[in-house]
């Protein structure tokens, strides 16, 4: 029963949100009454949808067989986890997922955007009504996850072992926030572009969601990256794979975005730019949903096989991408373009960053679609891999980095570049000589990881140079600086923490890149191979038999060359009712830097194929990613973030009326 209830409340989510979007954008002009409708609504649906999410996962949770979706990917056998998981783990259940995403931030807006005029209002909470009336209508009609069996079957195909871990548990919904969190920065952009409210505090109401939404999906791309570094025991962090692609370009453009939108709020200029990306933004996360749900794709990432859902969700693109960039060409022309500034400038900078950011996004777009469009034109199949990824994206991300530190230090309309140097002299001195040290330390060795490495150093003493020189460091005494520090506002340290964290991960990607060692070898038990000063002893195996699989179990003995000594256990899978084989990798972490282990195939009676991998300061592009994610989370506790633009005055509030 709880199934059909789980159903009904998805239909009433449908019906309220195309009568929300409706009612929002006929009335918009008139009285507050439709405000309270598109407000009241967009808090209702969220109910509506959470119970039919719940009802779907108590689907799983209690095997509930005469339901379809549970049958095909879920199994009794499951431990209760990866039954929860495998909610999202399907097309149907994921889409269900988006529209409670799509919800949660209509109903967030309605909840806390108090502050905004009453048409905005009116007219963001009736856009995102319009997108939970679509997607909803699609979950319904082409993707329902709530049918029934009958007579149901005593239990089911399971979850595809690949994707029973718990980086699944993490890694969805936190990607999911992100990328579908975006649709509030394009309802924002077209509810501006309607109501011809396109001003610096549009700016800075838009800013937390861009930011919140920015924060989830950096840590969601993060998850993503771990799990396949030790799920798919490849031992890569990045394959440039079209999946990947598509939650990585609204990520460039989101960053753009945000530098945009920062622009937009202090100078009042970069008004078209700014709502064109928000609009793009969102418009690559709907490309990215096509790609994955469509069948044109071929990946461990994607959901659904079936023609007809990727073409009702192309039509769906068409629409909602076309009439907004159909919006954005009728307003163009009324729009004026802000306040002046001369090149040196942050807002100078701001421009450059926003230019190479969307420009990598361009490269990656072609790069991730050319081979479709030609396949599709011609029928002839090529693949676009890492080699012509790693030089676009690298050619365009190294001017950069370089520039990063410059920004914070620019005085807004016109600045001093040469003044600018000289203030962070320092720094650039810092960078070069820890290069020279570690490079020192290492031999030397012949390779552009020196000048990796220079930017990682050089980005991440800048963004600490900036908070020396707003405290005054070396200028005023160290008590006062110490008070100048910490009466910085939030949204000060956010901006530099952050910029460490792109530091962080810059010297992480080099060094795991640069000097990572492979050994691939056949170990019998005894054997010891060398690895990077690591002595690893293949000790022997033993068979396991978990909750739903048996396992082959490598079991080796490391020593370190500080002497200590640790165990690692690597696996071979095989699930019982699929019978598909998996690999569990040995890590263990050594600091920073990781030890990997693949167990492989049989040679002979006792021995085993085995890879190995020392993986230098390889955690450091995760730790990165999570310092950036925390300075979004730290900008929005900034109450100037928070709450966005003043409220208008109650006297001003009545003459509104």
């Amino acid at each position: 029963m709880l199934i059909e209830l789980g159903h009904f409340a998805l239909v009433l989510a449908c019906v309220l949100a195309i009568a929300q979007a409706g009612f929002g954008f006929v009335f918009w002009r008139a009285s507050g009454t439709a405000t309270r409708f598109v407000q009241q609504a967009a808090i209702l649906q969220f109910l509506l949808v959470g119970l039919a999410f719940a009802a779907l996962t108590q689907a799983f949770v209690s095997s509930d067989f005469s339901v379809r979706l549970v049958v095909e990917h879920s199994h009794s056998l499951q431990p209760l986890i990866y039954k929860v998981t495998s909610v999202w783990g399907n097309h149907e259940g994921s889409m269900l997922l988006f529209v409670l995403i799509l919800v949660l931030f209509g109903a967030a807006v309605a909840a806390f955007g108090r502050n905004l005029p009453r048409d905005l209002l009116t007219l963001v909470l009736s856009c995102q009504g319009l997108l939970v009336g679509a997607f909803s209508a699609f979950v319904l009609f082409t993707s329902n996850p709530f049918w029934r069996l009958d007579p149901a079957p005593m239990d089911g195909a399971e979850l595809n072992p690949i994707l029973q871990d718990l980086g699944l548990a993490i890694h969805p919904p936190l990607l999911y926030l992100g990328y579908v969190g975006f649709s509030i920065c394009f309802s924002f952009a077209a509810a501006a572009l309607i109501s011809g409210r396109i001003d610096a505090a549009w700016a800075r109401w838009v800013r937390p969601w861009t930011l919140a939404s920015w924060s989830f999906l950096t840590l969601g791309i993060a998850m993503g990256s771990y799990w396949a570094y030790y799920e798919l025991g490849w031992g890569g962090w990045w394959f440039w794979d079209p999946v990947e692609n598509a939650s990585f370009m609204p990520w460039l453009a989101g960053t753009a975005l945000l530098h945009s939108a920062i622009v937009m709020e202090k100078r009042n200029a970069l008004k078209i730019w700014t709502i064109f990306l928000a609009t793009i933004t969102f418009s690559l996360s709907l490309l990215g949903t096509f790609l994955v749900r469509s069948g044109i794709l071929t990946s461990v990432h994607t959901f659904a096989s079936d023609p007809t859902r990727g073409t009702v969700i192309l039509g769906m693109l068409a629409v909602f991408i076309g009439g907004a960039f159909a919006l954005f060409a009728l307003r163009a022309s009324s729009l004026r373009a802000g306040g002046l500034f001369a090149p040196v400038s942050r807002e100078g900078a701001l421009i450059l960053n926003n230019l190479f950011l969307s420009t990598a996004t361009a490269g990656v777009l072609v790069g991730t679609l050319y081979p479709l469009i030609l396949e599709a034109l011609t029928g002839a199949r090529i693949t676009v891999g890492a080699p012509f990824f790693d030089l676009t994206f690298g050619a365009l991300m190294v001017p950069l980095l370089l520039i990063i530190p410059f920004g914070p230090f620019l005085a807004w309309k016109r600045a001093d570049l040469l003044a600018v140097v000289q203030r962070l002299g320092f720094a650039i001195l810092a960078a070069i000589i820890v290069s020279i040290i570690v490079f020192a330390l290492m031999g030397f060795p012949m390779s552009l990881a020196p000048f990796g490495l220079a930017i990682g150093f050089w980005i991440m003493i800048g963004a600490l140079a900036e908070l020396a020189d707003r405290a005054a460091l070396g200028r005023r005494s160290l008590a006062e600086s110490w008070q100048r520090l910490r009466g910085l506002p939030r949204s000060v340290y956010s901006t530099a923490i952050a910029h460490f964290g792109v530091g962080v991960t810059v010297i992480g990607i080099v060094c795991a890149t640069a000097f990572e060692t492979e050994v691939i070898t056949s170990m019998e038990p005894g054997e010891t191979v060398d690895v990077a000063g690591y002595a690893v002893t293949y000790e022997g195996e033993s068979q396991i038999a978990g909750q739903n699989f048996s396992a082959d179990r490598g079991i080796f003995a490391v020593a370190s060359p500080w002497g200590t000594t640790h165990q690692i256990m690597a696996e071979r899978r095989v699930y019982l009712v699929s019978r598909m084989p998996t690999t569990e990798a040995g890590i263990d972490t050594y600091g920073f830097s990781q030890l990997y282990i693949q167990f492989g195939e049989r040679m002979g009676e006792t021995g085993r194929v085995v890879r190995l991998w020392h993986k230098p300061l390889v955690t450091l592009i995760w730790l990165g990613a999570v310092i950036m994610a925390g300075a979004g989370v730290l900008s929005l506790t900034d109450r100037r973030v928070r709450v966005g633009a003043p409220k208008a005055s109650r006297k001003n509030a009545e003459a509104a009326r």
